[in-house]
């Protein structure tokens, strides 16, 4: 199939790109990397008469370090972070996860302001952010502002992006002492959607101990949105199981039958994969 007609823009300014947010409003989109949106417009999922292409604009793309955050710019591309020195050594987790994003094809023209804003909620780069409680910047010609991770999801495809407004890019804390991350799923095939996704980061006390100051789980695929497993985390710092926090986990989650999985089958191997991930989180913070 084909797309619906549109009228593309190809603004080079940060400033023109708002301007046309605000004229054209619900009529408009954001055309990033394009790999999400552009296969639903050709299948007519969704039809906009105008597609705003931000891959010109200066100062959207590119990765800096300040303050103890690493801000990622919207238009940075996925194979960026799956290669960059900085991104490994600052927030791990990121790197980690962007392998898992579709196939190299995609992840070459993919950006990682696309993959959060277009909101699926079986992408990896979403739950990411959750777990790592990254900000998000967004501006528009009423202004900008920030958007904890934690607030920024509202379903599938659903964000608190206003129509005229646009994300400029993601800061991430860059990672504590003593710190591990992990990233597990399960999916048909490499590079397929993950029928079920976990991300988990975690910091170890100080010291010989087992005790644990910090931890993080979320979990994709399982629902409208990532899902931050706040239970099982408060169950892991006060010392219960690795298997006791996969079930606390499954249970927080609330996942559909569909053609590809039963509700009941996510919810088991979501239990498995969070044991599983914390396993070699944990392993590795306490290594130092």
């Amino acid at each position: 199939m084909k797309p619906a007609p549109f009228e593309w823009h190809g603004p080079e300014r940060l400033e023109e790109v708002l301007a046309l947010l605000a004229e054209y409003g619900d009529d408009a989109k954001v055309l990033a990397g394009g790999q999400s949106l552009v296969p639903m417009l050709a299948l007519r999922l969704t039809r906009f008469d105008h597609l705003v292409d931000v891959n010109r604009v200066e100062g959207l793309a590119g990765i800096s370090r300040l303050d103890g955050w690493l801000r990622v710019g919207a238009t940075t591309r996925h194979r960026v972070l799956e290669r960059d020195p900085q991104v490994h050594e600052a927030v791990p987790l990121l790197a980690r996860a962007t392998p898992h994003v579709g196939h190299f094809q995609i992840r070459n023209r993919g950006t990682l302001g696309g993959a959060v804003a277009h909101a699926d909620p079986a992408a990896e780069h979403p739950a990411v952010a959750l777990a790592l409680d990254a900000v998000m910047e967004v501006s528009s010609v009423r202004g900008a502002r920030e958007v904890a991770a934690r607030d920024f999801f509202e379903g599938t495809w659903a964000t608190v992006l206003s129509p005229d407004e646009v994300l400029t890019g993601v800061r991430f804390p860059i990672r504590a002492e003593r710190s591990g991350f992990a990233v597990e799923e399960v999916a048909r095939r490499h590079g397929d959607f993950a029928l079920v996704g976990v991300v988990c980061a975690v910091t170890a006390g100080a010291g010989a101990g087992d005790r644990l100051d910090r931890a993080a789980l979320a979990l994709f695929g399982v629902g409208g949105t990532p899902v931050r497993a706040t239970t099982a985390e408060r169950a892991l710092l006060e010392g219960a199981s690795l298997e006791e926090v996969g079930m606390a986990a499954a249970n927080e989650i609330d996942p559909v039958d569909d053609l590809h999985a039963s509700a009941r089958y996510r919810r088991k191997v979501a239990g498995v994969l969070v044991q599983r991930a914390l396993g070699r989180a944990i392993e590795e913070a306490r290594r130092g």
